[in-house]
């Protein structure tokens, strides 16, 4: 078996990428703000799941490694390197942004540069909104140490007096970013913009808040842990899965602290006493940083202080369904592809709202994610029970940091009188689906729609995507299929047997990849058209993987954008023809596209599901094939314009480098202008 790279490793250099765009200054500095806002939120989540898991590997011994070629303990020591090389880089940008911002007349300033008017603002401030919604933490008083939220940042607090009457005490003080906002925009000069941050105020005030105490000086930085995110479901069958996922959140609350991270300004007998009472070693992630952390909120930097607008083109209505008053009819006629963020998701919820109104249409079925806040989609599809339909939605409760959202979708949906499916045991429900039946003179029809991403109004703007809007019989009949083993799956697991179009995980995908990888091996050696383009979140399934290269051995041209992890190794003397990149900028790539040659008469899906095991095996996921002509060359055709991106592509290659791609051409391409100007010519 080929060597691959780590997966943690891969990821961390997807994060790079990030990085890399929060450092391009040809990026609008609100962008730029946001990218790292999205490369600390990334981090996060990446402690919270990956460092978990491999810290419980370790606890776990031997047995727990599975497929990991290294031990846990050394890939842990080589994302606490690599982690510290890229908060350093992280710094550095940031402080080139500040630079940048007050060119631009922005200051993010600190409690130590208030004039005498922000000071009074300040107080006040503080007064009216903030007081009440802080309560302090005398750390030293309390036996069993608290449970800090790794959703919050928290000022750690030194309080001495000079005299050294008062032995010195610590304290913690909770920013309650969650309740306030995290930026204060203050009085100012004409012309000038003064921003400071919540946490800030509560230094600014500290003596206030301690006032009882007689200190008379104190010292104050932020500290911030994060915890592991693993939901344990246990096996005790006299629960529900509901009681299991409520319980879980609970203990979430209370997860092994995997990463602590302080101000490097911090008091250090503090510091010593904080991570004695955390129980932390020196084998764990303690990492020394700047004033700010949770620079997650930063993706919500005010936009209002900035001169120049957002420039974003909106999104347009799919050509097809421009002059029709009904998507309905379209999709009964032809098929439609909408490509997001360009093209317009309400088309998705007009077909529902039209269906919840159509008397002709029986029963709606649906599987739900991750869903908007306020949920258009689910307006649609309550508003259709209402009209006497029969509505059935498959939602996944164990969808990461969507638990508590879904579980409150629940309650909603069944109150409305929709029947709510709950899923398969260990197994999540990833395909995005939807089946809507309508009989007219006892004739029975159905159609939906397949999508590689999440029905989500909001994400869909920033997200790249593609769903299908489709009545043909073959794909609507495998949808069937899937809808009616999710209804009961441990009596109807034939149902995803028989399913003939659709490629379906765990049953069938796995196999039929294979075929198709197969097939191209052996138009290469025919010496008949062979090539592979892929379009994927992660590669990372060591079986694929080995296949691939095979095919790349035989002389099949593989290409391939992939967004996040790519474990295969792209460079070897003993093939050539692979090209592999990763495309990051405005937009999140999102989508997963699949086309084989196949000897000319070319295969294309789009699909739910990445190549990595957990999707292939361990997941309820669908790969629909593209039948008509028209959209197989325009998915050929978007997948083309990304292969040949110059401003914002980056080499996928086995040094991890993240290199720009060279231009092949004299002409620019940055794919995501180019795929919209592509879309709306054709309109």
């Amino acid at each position: 078996m080929t060597k691959t790279i780590i997966r943690d490793i891969s990821w961390l250099s997807f994060n790079h990428r990030v990085l890399q765009e929060a450092a391009d200054d040809s990026v609008p500095i609100r962008e730029r703000i946001k990218f790292l806002g999205i490369f600390s939120n990334n981090l996060d989540e990446f402690f919270r799941v990956r460092v978990a898991a491999l810290n419980r590997m370790i606890a776990l011994g031997k047995k727990s490694r599975m497929h990991l070629e290294m031990n846990p303990q050394l890939i842990l020591e080589q994302i606490h390197e690599t982690v510290l090389t890229q908060q350093k880089e992280f710094e550095r940008i940031w402080n080139e942004i500040l630079r940048e911002l007050k060119k631009q007349h922005i200051h993010l300033i600190t409690e130590k540069k208030l004039n005498r008017i922000q000071q009074k603002f300040m107080l006040d401030y503080f007064n009216e909104e903030v007081r009440s919604n802080i309560v302090p933490l005398m750390i030293e008083e309390i036996k069993g140490f608290p449970v800090l939220s790794d959703k919050s940042i928290y000022l750690a607090c030194a309080l001495t007096k000079k005299d050294k009457s008062l032995p010195k005490k610590f304290a913690l003080v909770s920013v309650p970013a969650r309740r306030l906002p995290r930026f204060i925009i203050l009085p100012s000069k004409q012309n000038e913009k003064h921003i400071i941050l919540l946490e800030d105020i509560i230094r600014f005030c500290v003596p206030n808040i301690f006032s009882f105490f007689n200190y008379d000086t104190f010292s104050s930085a932020i500290i911030k842990v994060t915890r592991d995110a693993e939901i344990d479901i246990d096996s005790d069958v006299s629960t529900t899965l509901i009681q299991k996922i409520e319980k879980g959140l609970k203990n979430r609350k209370k997860g092994k602290t995997v990463r602590f991270v302080y101000d490097k300004e911090i008091d250090a007998q503090l510091l010593t006493y904080l991570i004695k009472r955390l129980g932390l070693t020196h084998k764990d992630n303690i990492i020394s940083g700047g004033r700010i952390h949770n620079f997650k909120d930063f993706m919500d930097f005010p936009a209002q202080v900035f001169a120049q607008k957002n420039l974003r083109k909106k999104p347009f209505t799919h050509p097809a369904l421009q002059q029709s008053k009904r998507v309905t009819d379209v999709v009964m006629a032809k098929d439609v592809l909408l490509n997001f963020p360009y093209h317009d998701f309400n088309s998705v919820i007009d077909l529902l709202r039209e269906a919840a109104i159509d008397p002709q249409v029986t029963a709606i079925k649906i599987t739900c994610y991750r869903l908007a806040p306020r949920s258009k989609i689910i307006n649609a599809i309550t508003n259709a029970v209402r009209n006497g339909k029969e509505v059935t939605v498959v939602l996944e409760l164990r969808a990461r940091f969507e638990e508590e959202a879904n579980l409150e979708w629940k309650k909603e949906l069944e109150e409305s009188g929709v029947k709510v499916l709950l899923g398969v045991p260990n197994m999540k429900i990833h395909s995005k689906l939807c089946l809507i039946k309508k009989v007219a003179n006892n004739h029975t029809t159905h159609y939906g729609f397949v999508s590689t991403g999440n029905l989500n109004e909001k994400t869909a703007t920033l997200y790249g995507d593609h769903c299908l809007l489709t009545s043909d019989r073959n794909i609507m009949a495998d949808v069937n299929r899937l809808f009616h083993y999710l209804e009961q799956p441990k009596l109807r697991s034939h149902f995803l047997k028989a399913c003939k179009t659709l490629l379906v995980s765990p049953v069938s995908m796995r196999t039929q990849l294979l075929q198709l990888i197969n097939k191209e091996i052996s138009h290469a050696k025919k010496g008949l058209a062979a090539g592979i383009i892929l379009k994927l979140n992660s590669l990372s399934d060591d079986i694929l993987i080995n296949k691939l290269y095979d095919a790349a051995r035989a002389g099949v041209k593989v290409e391939m954008v992939i967004r996040g992890i790519c474990c295969m190794l792209t460079e070897n003397k003993k093939f050539k023809d692979v090209y592999a990149i990763s495309i990051v900028d405005e937009y999140l790539e999102h989508a997963r596209v699949m086309i084989f040659a196949n000897a000319g008469n070319e295969k294309v899906f789009i699909s739910s599901a990445d190549w990595m095991v957990r999707n292939i095996d361990h997941r309820i996921e669908a790969a629909c094939p593209i039948f008509d002509k028209k959209i197989q060359q325009e998915l050929k055709d978007i997948l083309q314009i990304q292969l040949n991106d110059n401003i914002k592509a980056r080499l996928l290659d086995n040094e991890l480098a993240n290199q720009y791609v060279n231009p092949r051409n004299t002409k620019k391409i940055r794919s995501q202008v180019e795929i919209y100007n592509y879309l709306f010519k054709n309109k």
